[in-house]
């Protein structure tokens, strides 16, 4: 079905209701319409990695741990088999009129807010602190989760519209101040892009930007959205948002009146309960019948393209075996040996012999976590593999031995309930093996979406600071102390910082993220050499005692690699294989106005397998407005053999070369324009940790 066959048929049926029936599909628990066969339909669902809050699915690397793998295609399958489970799960929950919340197939994902401070507790749930690394994988999860067919898939949603990322605690009256340059170079891009490639919905974000709620935002919703990229999917606020415009925005006084400001900015779903006062904002002329229509008449295209009204729906024969399957459960697996970054392998300690009889500890409060796997808006799985028994089924003639030695962040002391101080059981645990394991990080508990309380370490899900929490960096410490060869996992969903006794004492070093239900077989399968790491940052690690600007500032002056102020611990872009690459040849094979090609020989010079992740960066000037450091503008997977050559093409697209200026316009840089290729981005730090220096070209 075309979009405007769609849109035509939502209007024949829209017009058949009365203004209180319109209303009443404006809700995101929009009811049914008996006699005109219009079912319940809850909007309501997430699919952020694995279908959320219903039953068995599988459960995927995280968002951020997805980002990591650099390679559109492989975010791409993993939707298109979200989106498969979520066809599985709707087809049953129609059969059995189940039309309650999480049964939907409209998700509310991808979320492509640009992570750019590292304390921020939803950051794992984006694509990291880059906007183009955000809109190309962005763009390939919507085309999985949508589909190519007649009919959407499911109906992926763009969140959250925008310049939202902390804090958690005041973001239902926080006001983000942000210039037209930053927004425009940062904070938008993504959004643009995944509008500009179809995607079906735009959610609203909780906070004002500039002093106007984002979700009956002007400026944002009715110019930009609607007018500047022509977007005709439908707008969805967050969940309780419209509520914020009165109660703790204050910019309008009562509930009708916020109604009426978000759908009069063409915000045409409500999730939450505010649009029931759209009956008395109507009979307060606050807004009119069309007004009313226009938003109900998005909903219905929406719901017509998903094949709800077809006598025999879309994807109805894809069965319920599906959900958590032995070929998603592969491709599971296969996405979290992609995302997990090796960060330092002193001596090529790592791979370790998977034969070994050795004495092999896993000591931390993720060592048998099964939450550390999930990140969070996750669903639940058939099995799960924690590191620990990762361990056990890859290291089978290894003596393997289990302690947590400490909770993720409470440490008491002569506590009537015991299991808060179990450090001298980690120790003593660690003393004994030739090899320790540190399975040290976060879960959702700690970092996430406003968790309702703070400690020493959080703030509603925030970080307070960018190091291990205490307890666990004295568990990582005492370790250290006792056992010559450590490896160091880290399980979170942002930039940790080990200390530098930790970091100077460990063997190695890994980023393991919120690796999925597979995870620990993943990491196993990394450590013992049968996957070569492949991933990269898609955030910039920092030190501990980096000087991270002022939460709240959201100037992007000395945030993310684009525009730090000192070095990174490690940078964006950065991950270690067990083999080495050399890049040459780099040159332009075409340019014009829209679109640059480069090519650059690569060559596997060590004894293994690889895959690379080939990355372009731009670097220009312009005397006008302040330019990153550097810009991500392309990037490739390319797998090689032992001493393989190949010679890889990459194309650039112009807008991602351009300066930004103060007005929010892209235009040629008046200055020189660089182009540098390599595995890594072009700084110092990344030269100095993988010994090479990127490809230049000149533009």
């Amino acid at each position: 079905m075309t979009k405007e066959t769609a849109r035509q048929k939502a209007g024949q049926l829209v017009a058949k209701m009365t203004v209180e029936e319109k209303i009443s599909q404006l809700l995101y628990n929009a009811p049914a319409i008996e006699r005109l066969g219009v079912e319940e339909y809850n909007w309501w669902n997430e699919s952020s990695h694995g279908i959320h809050g219903a039953g068995t699915t599988t459960v995927f690397p995280h968002a951020i741990a997805m980002a990591s793998t650099f390679d559109p295609e492989l975010v791409g399958k993993v939707a298109d088999a979200i989106s498969t489970e979520g066809r599985a799960k709707y087809n049953k929950h129609v059969k059995y009129g189940d039309h309650d919340i999480f049964k939907g197939i409209t998700f509310w994902a991808p979320n492509i807010n640009i992570f750019r401070d590292p304390r921020w507790g939803r950051g794992q749930e984006t694509f990291g602190e880059d906007p183009f690394l955000t809109s190309e994988l962005a763009i390939s999860y919507i085309n999985g989760i949508q589909g190519n067919g007649e009919f959407l898939k499911a109906a992926a949603c763009s969140k959250h519209f925008a310049v939202h990322s902390g804090p958690e605690k005041t973001r239902h009256g926080f006001n983000a101040v942000v210039d037209m340059h930053d927004m425009w170079e940062t904070y938008l891009p993504a959004f643009e892009k995944t509008v500009k490639a179809g995607v079906a919905g735009v959610m609203g974000a909780y906070n004002r930007l500039n002093g106007e709620p984002c979700c009956s935002h002007s400026y944002l919703i009715s110019q930009i959205l609607r007018k500047q990229w022509n977007f005709d999917g439908y707008v969805v606020s967050d969940c309780g948002a419209l509520k914020d415009i009165y109660k703790f925005h204050k910019f309008v006084e009562t509930k009708a009146e916020a109604a009426a400001a978000a759908l009069k900015s063409t915000c045409d779903l409500n999730c939450g309960e505010t649009y029931d006062a759209l009956v008395d904002a109507y009979e307060q002329d606050l807004i009119s019948e069309e007004d009313i229509t226009a938003a109900a008449e998005n909903l219905f295209t929406i719901r017509y393209l998903l094949g709800e009204f077809e006598e025999v729906r879309p994807y109805s024969d894809i069965g319920f075996d599906k959900l958590d399957s032995k070929e998603h459960k592969a491709l599971n697996l296969k996405t979290a040996e992609q995302c997990i970054v090796l960060l330092e392998n002193k001596d090529n300690f790592l791979p370790l012999d998977k034969n070994t009889d050795k004495k092999i500890a896993v000591v931390g409060p993720n060592s048998l976590s099964v939450t550390a796997l999930e990140g969070n808006y996750n669903g639940y799985a058939s099995e799960y593999v924690t590191v620990a028994d990762g361990i056990r089924r890859v290291f089978k003639n290894a003596a393997i031995s289990v302690e947590k030695g400490c909770n993720y962040c409470d440490e008491s002391l002569n506590h009537w309930s015991g299991f808060r101080n179990m450090i001298s059981d980690g120790i003593a645990t660690a003393a004994e093996a030739d090899i320790t394991i540190l399975a040290l990080g976060l879960d959702q508990s700690i970092e996430g979406e406003d968790t309702g309380y703070d400690n020493d370490y959080t703030v509603c899900g925030d970080k307070r600071t960018l190091y291990l929490p205490e307890t666990q960096q004295k568990l990582a410490e005492a370790v250290c102390d006792v056992c010559d060869n450590v490896i160091v996992v880290l399980l979170c969903g942002s930039s940790i910082d080990v200390g530098e006794k930790v970091r100077t004492h460990a063997k190695a070093v890994i980023h393991a993220w919120y690796p999925g239900s597979m995870g620990g077989l993943a990491l196993a399968n990394i450590l013992a050499g049968d996957v070569n790491p492949s991933a990269k940052l898609p955030v910039t690690i920092y030190k501990g005692d980096h000087n991270i600007p002022d939460f709240e500032d959201y100037s992007m002056k000395g945030r993310t690699y684009r525009y730090i102020d000192g070095e990174a611990l490690y940078p964006f872009g950065f991950g270690l294989s067990y083999t080495k690459y050399k890049y040459g040849n780099a040159k332009i094979v075409s340019a014009d106005s829209d679109k640059i090609t480069v090519s650059a020989e690569v060559e596997n010079t060590g004894c293994i397998a690889g895959k690379e992740i080939i990355q372009v960066y731009a670097s220009y000037t312009d005397s006008r407005v302040p330019t990153p450091h550097s810009q991500l503008c392309s990037i490739k997977s390319v797998s090689l053999e032992a001493k393989e050559k190949k010679e890889v093409t990459l194309d650039i697209d112009r807008y991602w070369v351009k300066a930004v200026t103060t007005e929010g316009e892209r235009v040629e840089p008046d200055g020189n324009i660089t182009l540098r290729i390599g595995g890594h981005q072009p700084d110092s730090t990344s030269d100095k940790l993988l010994g090479y220096s990127c490809l230049e070209i000149e533009l």
